[in-house]
């Protein structure tokens, strides 16, 4: 007996579509390592063009808030504009951004490129998603999403590293401005191959944007982050306390306002999960202690200890290679053992920086500290694969776009606000007369007070990973 031929024949597959998938992890590149490439060069930095500590915050700051902000709306611009029209105006933006950066003569130049380069990479980043899922079908498009996670976590633990050797290296007398040329010719490649090879899609013209909640969003980060910043500069006056309270409540006003939205920045139905919601929180403590400690170690070796950019680079390299050597193995771990994996990754933390803590008092190299950065990086290498597979564990399909994209935003908010949060202890240690090392061991206490936190709310997310 034979099958009667299907009406129509199967779609063939595009022909550049690895080409496609290429130009989109060029991108990827580009833009998640500036996320944390700039964090080992901004003492020297600083040392050039001038300013405090809070300069070496807002460089962080400078990008990460515009990110967040955007970036929840910018699948849907994609969605409503074209997919390759925003990640053609997003590359674009982002490259020139850089070469702003690049060019900076002062302080405020350089963090107003920074957060052009934020806005720019908030446009990017969604897209490319997008752009893989309309360009594979079947099989290859798992392979294709499975290379995103290697790639990505690559960058996040290479970023640092990367920048202290291009800082340190001076490539023709480029200093740390080698950090932001280097995205010159990523940016090139990656306009010249998506003019080639990314398809056209067809928008969604009918498709409407939230601004309301959008401009609330960012009211909220800004008065978030604004005070920690700048509130230890002017004295902590007190419209900088009230504005800090501000931000959570704006937070809360935006939950509440997603409820009565036509077309809602976040799906109610989120809001209600309590796994997800918990999950947030989680994301928000863990990756606060994270970005910021990465910080305030490359202001202590490059301020206190005298190390240049380049040893600086390899003084966090036992945290980083921590990372990779659990990373590898912690998403199979989570996948057949759930959020224990997350908890116990939390907890061998937490025990990293308390020896982090004891080591530090008198440390006068950054040998002493090797034990408690490896052990830490071995314990957030268990908690960034995987944290998100469990996040999204209670999460309907039709709404994991939705899920991923805001806590994508939630990463970079948090990266902000832990850059604020810690580098304002350790400079409020040393104001009242601890020593650098001293000041260095509380503020690995603070970080490790901020993971007791994320242990605390781990117990409400789900017990097992998304597939």
């Amino acid at each position: 007996m034979t099958l009667p031929k299907p009406p129509y024949p199967p779609k063939p597959p595009y022909p550049h579509r690895w080409a496609v998938l290429a130009v989109v992890l060029a991108a990827e590149v580009m833009d998640l390592l500036d996320a944390t490439i700039t964090g080992v060069a901004a003492p020297a930095i600083v040392a050039d063009l001038g300013g405090g500590r809070e300069t070496a915050q807002w460089l962080q700051a400078g990008y990460t808030l515009p990110f967040a902000v955007l970036l929840i709306t910018a699948g849907r611009l994609g969605d409503r504009y074209g997919r390759r029209r925003l990640f053609l105006l997003g590359a674009s933006g982002f490259t020139l951004a850089s070469a702003l950066c690049a060019a900076a003569p002062g302080p405020a130049w350089l963090v107003a490129a920074r957060a052009a380069q934020g806005a720019a990479g908030a446009l990017l980043l969604p897209q490319g998603f997008g752009i893989v899922k309309e360009t594979f079908e079947g099989p290859e498009l798992a392979r294709a999403f499975g290379l995103f996670g290697p790639v990505m976590g690559l960058c996040a633990v290479a970023g640092p590293v990367l920048g202290g050797l291009l800082t340190g290296a001076d490539l023709l007398g480029t200093g740390w401005r080698m950090v932001f040329l280097v995205n010159l010719p990523l940016g090139v490649a990656a306009l010249a191959g998506a003019a080639c090879w990314i398809p056209r899609g067809a928008p969604d013209r009918g498709l409407r944007l939230d601004v309301p909640s959008m401009l609330l969003a960012g009211a909220a980060c800004g008065a978030l982050v604004y005070p920690l910043v700048q509130g230890r500069e002017l004295g902590w006056p007190l419209w900088s306390l009230l504005l800090a309270a501000a931000g959570p409540l704006g937070f809360w006003l935006l939950a509440r306002l997603q409820r009565r939205r036509p077309f809602p920045l976040v799906a109610p139905a989120l809001l209600s999960n309590r796994g997800y919601t918990s999950g947030i929180a989680v994301a928000v403590a863990f990756f606060a202690a994270f970005t910021g400690l990465m910080l305030v170690l490359s202001l202590f070796f490059q301020g206190p200890l005298g190390l240049s950019p380049e040893g600086a680079g390899y003084a966090v390299a036992p945290l980083v290679l921590g990372i990779a050597a659990t990373a590898g193995p912690a998403g199979a771990l989570a996948a057949r053992h759930g959020r224990v994996v997350i908890q116990a990754g939390i907890a061998l933390t937490a025990v990293g920086l308390g020896v982090l803590a004891v080591t530090a008092d008198g440390a006068a190299d950054g040998w002493r500290l090797l034990p408690g950065t490896a052990v830490t990086g071995l314990g957030m290498g268990l908690v960034i694969p995987p944290l998100f597979d469990v996040i999204l564990a209670e999460v309907a399909e039709d709404q994991v776009g939705s899920a991923s994209g805001v806590l994508n935003a939630v990463q970079q908010l948090a990266n902000a606000v832990g850059v604020a949060l810690l580098v304002t202890v350790w400079s409020a240690l040393t104001d009242r007369g601890h020593g650098p090392a001293s000041a260095l061991g509380g503020t690995a206490l603070a970080t490790a007070a901020l993971l007791a936190v994320a242990l605390l709310l781990s117990s409400r997310l789900p017990r097992t990973a998304r597939a």
